[in-house]
């Protein structure tokens, strides 16, 4: 290794994963081994993502990391954990441009700095730190030179943050919950790519954007301690709606997807109110979405729409094709106008054509919304201000390098983070 005082970089984008049949409950704590299989849909990373930068250099001194711009400690045992199994599998390494050669060895002295930023809030339900994980794993495996395969390195992620394994792929995605002891097993497959099922469009109501008052972390533990319906969802009702998802995502089956999607949900957060003390994720505004959602399906007599919520109030939405979303971007703006000073383009926000499809250029439109037919309340109530914004989103991609060094978080000469 020469002693000039070089950096080497990477800078790699993954997606968040929103799970369609639920991750909750741990039956090891430290190396995050879960009580039932999960499956998830990746979303457009172009919407959701983490972009993260790991640099190397003989002149750093110490491991640092800054998410979202501000420095944070890397001294937790989840970070501790995903950078030794990665530092352990680090290969030879050489940039015969810039000169630079590193041997597997050196890897266990040399000091990494990390940058990472999410284009959505952290810690509201939206799956940041599946996305966050993902992203450190993937981008300090391509920088160590890794051997390993995806589901080889989602098993490392998982150690970060269990969801996390299912951001290394794009489309539907499984986390086999696995047999073994030491976790070699639990770990992500692809079932579909993300053109498996283009159809699908998805639109997340973001209720709210704070940080929830009881982590995942502690109510799966409590959960699992004083759950009684939770023994039985994993032991009894996921294996079988893991095999009919399957199914159904293969199959193109709609009606069978939302079934599931929206029950498994549905018990998700019946199993927070049967932890002790109770667990409420969901707020009033969850509760009035699926409420319509609900109508709507049964009006027409079949599955238009799913609906899914994670451990926070935002809604997850997912749309049978372009039509229906349209559909539902009319409705969701009907029972959830934005505030008179509120700027549309900053309350829809990802794909914007679905706005247009919908007819809608202003407050003006939104104003003009017909009632929904199924709703037969002719004063229905608004709701203006109960939903931070809207996401507009499909099913996307895996993990990506980004070598436009432009998008690189940290300086190539410092190590250091770009200034804002």
């Amino acid at each position: 290794m020469a002693a000039e005082k070089w950096v080497l970089m990477v800078t790699a984008q993954t997606p968040t994963n929103i799970a369609v049949i639920k991750y909750w409950g741990k039956r090891d704590e430290t190396l995050i081994l879960p009580v039932n299989d999960s499956i998830s849909v990746t979303l457009d990373p172009d919407h959701l993502c983490t972009t993260t930068t790991v640099a190397v250099s003989p002149s750093f001194d110490q491991d640092r990391m800054w998410l979202n711009g501000k420095e944070i400690s890397l001294g937790g045992g989840r970070y501790q954990n995903c950078l030794k199994e990665i530092r352990s599998r680090a290969c030879d390494v050489e940039d015969t441009e810039k000169g630079i050669k590193i041997e597997k060895k050196d890897w266990q002295k040399l000091h990494l700095h990390i940058a990472s930023f999410n284009n959505f809030p952290t810690a509201a339900g939206l799956a940041s730190s599946a996305a966050g994980f993902a992203c450190l794993v993937f981008s300090l495996a391509k920088l160590m030179n890794l051997k390993e395969n995806q589901s080889q390195l989602s098993a490392i992620a998982r150690q970060g943050s269990g969801s996390a394994c299912r951001s290394l792929f794009g489309g539907f995605v499984k986390w086999i919950m696995g047999k073994e002891g030491n976790g070699s097993d639990s770990l992500a497959v692809q079932l579909v790519d993300e053109e498996h099922w283009n159809d699908l469009v998805i639109i997340i109501a973001v209720v709210s954007s704070r940080q929830k008052e009881t982590s995942s972390t502690t109510g799966m533990r409590e959960s699992v301690e004083t759950s009684l319906l939770l023994q039985h969802r994993a032991k009894e009702v996921v294996p079988k709606r893991i095999v009919q998802m399957e199914e159904a995502i293969q199959n193109h089956d709609f009606s069978s997807f939302a079934q599931l999607t929206c029950a498994d949900s549905n018990q998700f957060h019946a199993v927070c109110l049967d932890t002790s003390p109770p667990i409420f994720y969901m707020n009033d505004t969850s509760h009035r979405i699926i409420s319509y959602v609900e109508r709507w399906n049964r009006s027409v007599g079949s599955p238009q729409v799913a609906y899914t919520f994670d451990a926070g109030p935002n809604a997850v939405l997912i749309a049978r094709n372009r039509k229906i979303a349209t559909e539902l971007l009319q409705r969701l703006l009907f029972f959830f106008p934005p505030n008179s000073e509120t700027d549309l383009n900053s309350y829809v926000l990802g794909d914007k054509s679905i706005l247009h499809d919908a007819g809608i250029d202003g407050m003006k439109d939104i104003e003009a919304l017909p009632l929904p037919p199924e709703i037969n309340n002719i004063s229905a109530q608004k709701y203006s201000g109960d939903v931070n914004y809207f996401i507009c989103t499909r099913p996307g991609g895996g993990p990506v390098l980004l070598s436009d060094d432009s998008k690189a978080l940290l300086n190539p000469k410092s190590g250091l983070p770009k200034e804002a």
